[in-house]
């Protein structure tokens, strides 16, 4: 080897070997028994996978017969829906007002509850949309533009184990809000085995809690049901329930002593001792509160009650589990009222519905994007190029907070119309439209707001709308023509 070659194989250091071994990081004391690996009762303690969204017929049994379940199924959507949204698209009152008589008339309300009520307990629901003249072909797309007044007629809901089944092929369209689901849907007849295959813009998709990916792979990409999650703890509380119940029978026990009862049972004959046992049982049956015992001088008679002292609080730490399972407050969950000390039990409702606002944008939102467009269409003959809607707050204001929001939007309008902002036409629109919330101004008709003036008036006093209804500009302001005060005539 030549002296360059040597002196450039020594230069060279040799790259270190990276360490692999298997890394082990937890907690174990093996002389205490305590930690991974040790043998103890936590350590025996494992989670399997139920799947219990795929039992079809416990799902249905807890539903129908256990209050709490339904309560939790029913609830969350009820409040999500409560009071509805309100159309931020400027609309005049009278195009509100037919579409809330469409709404009605629809019951769209009812069959979106409805479905978020069987995605909940199903894992997966789906609501079909039911428009006029777009039905002879269920595998196209939905056209938006085709819809005519009085087209859509609501939503038909099937949950996931009434004949629905998604199909393999998926939506490829990166645009398109339902992206990776799957892009038919098959709905099958149980009764005549009839089968019709649905295009995805034509449904809405309800789920029940989200899961991860291979997961929503098995449950053929719907969710799991919300019974899953409350289920360990469903039975813990029931259990709990119905040991409390039974222990009331044991509240008062009576003991009768009689004396040498073992040399009586054990010299006398079958005969003997079974007409004791009728006669104990006789007794027993004749005995209540004005009722009196008959024994020898040697017998005694001794009640024992039992004591019921901490299984209240004992039972209140499985109604906090349940409830906090369910996402859902105890005062809300089972209408108690708050317990402690100078608890009003609203902390944990304004938890609760700050839980519901997220939920209504992240999983009621999306719904109501499709739901609406066809809707609206057919009730208005098109969609507002500015359409967009807001969730009005789940909270219901108390009778003070309704009157300051009240004296507030009022005094806006004033100021407005003041200052030369606003007609007198739109300040009567925006005072109606705050009636619905505040319960003030409800008596504003739609032939006062058409009598108002629509022009801007110079900055002045409102005396017109709020002031002294006797004077004349207060008149002069509501479209009545104001009385001159005359002179006396010289006679």
């Amino acid at each position: 080897m030549s002296k360059r070659k040597r002196r450039r194989t020594l230069d060279k250091a040799p790259e270190p070997q990276p360490i692999r071994s298997r890394a082990l990081d937890a907690f174990s004391n093996v002389l205490a028994r305590l930690g991974a690996g040790t043998p103890n009762l936590l350590e025996g303690t494992e989670y399997s996978l139920q799947r219990m969204s795929r039992d079809f017929n416990t799902l249905n049994a807890l539903y129908r017969e256990s209050w709490i379940v339904r309560r939790i199924i029913d609830v969350i959507p009820a409040d999500m829906l409560k009071n509805w949204i309100t159309i931020t698209s400027g609309l005049d009152p009278d195009v509100e007002k037919r579409l809330s008589l469409t709404l009605r008339r629809t019951q769209l309300i009812d069959k979106i509850k409805r479905g978020m009520q069987w995605g909940r307990l199903y894992g997966g629901a789906l609501g079909v949309m039911l428009v006029k003249h777009q039905g002879y072909d269920l595998s196209q797309p939905l056209q938006l533009d085709w819809i005519m007044p009085g087209d859509f007629a609501g939503l038909l809901i099937f949950d996931r184990w009434n004949g629905v089944n998604p199909s393999s092929e998926l939506i490829e369209d990166i645009s398109d809000p339902d992206y990776g689901f799957p892009k038919y849907y098959t709905v099958t007849d149980p009764a005549g085995g009839g089968s019709v295959k649905i295009h995805h813009s034509r449904v809405v998709r309800f789920t029940g809690n989200t899961l991860p990916f291979w997961e929503e792979i098995a449950e053929m990409q719907w969710g799991a049901s919300v019974v899953e999650s409350i289920f360990d703890e469903l039975r813990k509380r029931d259990n709990v329930s119905w040991n409390i119940a039974q222990l009331t029978f044991m509240a008062n026990i009576r003991v009768l002593k009689m004396q040498d009862l073992g040399q009586l049972l054990a010299a006398t004959d079958n005969e003997s001792q079974a007409e004791l046992l009728r006669t104990l049982e006789a007794q027993n049956m004749l005995l209540n509160n004005m009722g009196m015992q008959v024994m020898d001088a040697a017998d005694g008679l001794e009640t024992h009650q039992y004591t019921f002292g901490g299984l209240a609080d004992c039972y209140q730490q499985f109604i906090m589990d349940i409830s906090g399972a369910a996402e859902i407050p105890v005062t809300r969950l089972f209408g108690r009222s708050p317990s402690g000390l100078n608890a009003t039990g609203e902390s944990d409702l304004q938890n609760y519905y700050d839980m519901i606002a997220e939920k209504q944008e992240s999983y009621l939102r999306p719904i109501l994007n499709k739901v609406l467009p066809p809707f609206i269409i057919s009730t208005l003959g098109s969609l507002p190029d500015d359409f967009d809607f807001e969730f009005d707050p789940v909270a219901e204001p108390t009778d003070k907070e309704r009157a300051d929001l009240a004296k507030c939007g009022t005094d806006n309008v004033v100021a407005a119309y003041n200052a030369g902002l606003i007609s007198q036409r739109i300040a009567l629109k925006e005072l109606k439209q705050q009636s619905e919330r505040t319960g003030v101004w409800t008596n504003i008709t739609d032939e006062d707001i058409e009598r108002a003036s629509d022009s801007v008036e110079p900055p002045g006093e409102m005396g017109g709308m709020f002031g002294d209804m006797g004077g004349g500009e207060a008149a002069g302001a509501v479209g009545v023509e104001p009385q001159q005060n005359k002179p006396p005539e010289s006679e």
